[in-house]
């Protein structure tokens, strides 16, 4: 009974942070997420005091990620590439190469 109960409270879980991230998606502007997600950072270190609470690591990082991981995945891209690569690190041809 105990596995059944922790499978719906994972689930339950999953689904609320959906429904909180596509509400941060929608409602919050891209230039504005990676500051609020690193004062939830912050204010998370400070979890000790009153009204501030460890929760808010978890979620700080969750917000930051939202507008990190498209620059990362952006980033890689970019990076494997090869007409962005700067031309003298291209693989030259067969014909190119061989200017007399």
């Amino acid at each position: 009974m105990a596995r059944v109960k922790k499978k719906e409270t994972a689930e339950n879980l999953k689904d609320r942070f959906k429904q909180w991230s596509g509400w941060i998606r929608a409602n919050v502007p891209p230039g504005v997420r990676a500051p609020f997600g690193l004062l939830l950072i912050v204010g998370g270190v400070f979890g000790f005091l009153p009204v501030l609470g460890f929760w808010m690591i978890p979620l700080g990082v969750a917000v930051l990620a939202m507008d990190i991981a498209p620059l990362f995945r952006a980033m890689l891209k970019h990076r494997s590439d090869p007409e962005a690569s700067p031309p003298e690190k291209r693989s030259k041809s067969g014909s190119d190469g061989d200017r007399s």
